[in-house]
């Protein structure tokens, strides 16, 4: 079976990982749907249930694997303490925001169009940013691609009507959460590029930061849910917390050590069509012939930056090859 150079996870088990991962974050939309019916919790509470709830989870697998995995492991080189601790507090403050306006932007507008506006600007904020601040090359495919990513969003925007119009809050909302997501990735990248980091530890201090910034908001918001059905709120919160977060973070985390991320973020396109599914067929919503329209176009737009992106990388790993 074949494997990356750099995992002994098999590829194939890898792309496996990154779609479960992938379908499994489409659920957590569906899930806040659900809870804002009688919960009581807005969308700050709700991300910092979901962020500490996760946190405690995957400390405790990581636990686990560290005691599997022995003392006679290598360990990675030092991370400089200046960088680490900027990474984790820019990290951990996107990563609310980019939760948080998640959830507000299914509340504000649909589980639907929320998520694909959210992941579908999420890789263009990306591109344009990787270009302003670290200076990577888009090329002509690139730029194509973010011009139709762009188009797709501005039908989203002005394609709806009556009850099933896309709210101009709720795609507010979005384009927050994608700059979120966008500015987390950019701070990995950019500080990351000397190495020295653990992924999951990246992540667990990550939630840690999240949860302490989210959690004065939460109080204002209104932290405990309702008394009134209780037992569902925390059966769906567990959910959110155990499903989308703990296990789709560990597994996109492992899938990544055999996968490229461009081959990634094409698979995570299976999260908006997922929460798209489940919003249509189980939460009553309905999309327009713009919506839908919009929605192709976007995500064709992305599947076309990420496989862009993917040719980049094996044509510099040819060049220097060839050097």
């Amino acid at each position: 079976m074949q494997t990356s150079p750099s995992s002994s996870l098999p590829v194939g088990r890898g792309l496996l990982y990154v779609t479960i991962a992938a379908t499994a974050w489409g659920t957590a939309g569906a899930a806040a749907a659900l809870l804002y019916r009688g919960s009581g919790l807005g969308p700050v509470s709700l991300t910092f249930w979901r962020t500490c709830g996760g946190l405690v989870l995957l400390l405790a697998v990581r636990g686990v694997l560290r005691r599997r995995a022995g003392t006679g492991t290598a360990r990675r080189p030092a991370e400089p303490m200046r960088r680490r601790v900027l990474r984790t507090a820019v990290t951990g403050i996107a990563l609310a925001v980019f939760q948080a306006a998640y959830f507000a932007a299914v509340e504000a507008t649909g589980l639907a169009v929320a998520t694909v506006v959210t992941m579908g600007a999420g890789p263009v904020l990306i591109a344009i940013g990787g270009r302003v601040t670290l200076g990577e090359r888009l090329g002509v495919g690139g730029v194509l691609a973010v011009a139709g990513a762009l188009a797709g969003l501005l039908i989203l925007v002005l394609g709806g009507s009556g009850v099933d119009a896309v709210r101009p809050a709720g795609i507010g909302y979005a384009l927050l959460s994608a700059a979120g997501c966008a500015t987390m990735t950019l701070t990995t990248r950019w500080l990351g590029k000397g190495g020295g980091s653990d992924p999951y530890a990246s992540t667990i201090s990550a939630l840690a930061v999240g949860a302490l910034c989210l959690l004065p908001l939460a109080a204002v918001e209104g932290l405990w849910p309702h008394a009134h059905d209780l037992g569902r709120s925390l059966w769906l919160l567990g959910y959110i917390a155990a499903v989308p977060t703990a296990l789709g973070y560990g597994l996109y985390f492992a899938g990544l050590a055999a996968v490229r991320a461009a081959t990634a973020s094409v698979i995570s396109l299976i999260e908006p069509v997922s929460a798209a599914a489940i919003a249509l067929l189980f939460l009553g919503e309905r999309l327009t012939a713009a919506t839908a329209i919009g929605t192709g176009v976007l995500l064709a737009a992305v599947a076309a930056l990420a496989m862009t992106e993917a040719r980049g990388a094996v044509a510099a790993r040819s060049a220097a090859a060839v050097g």
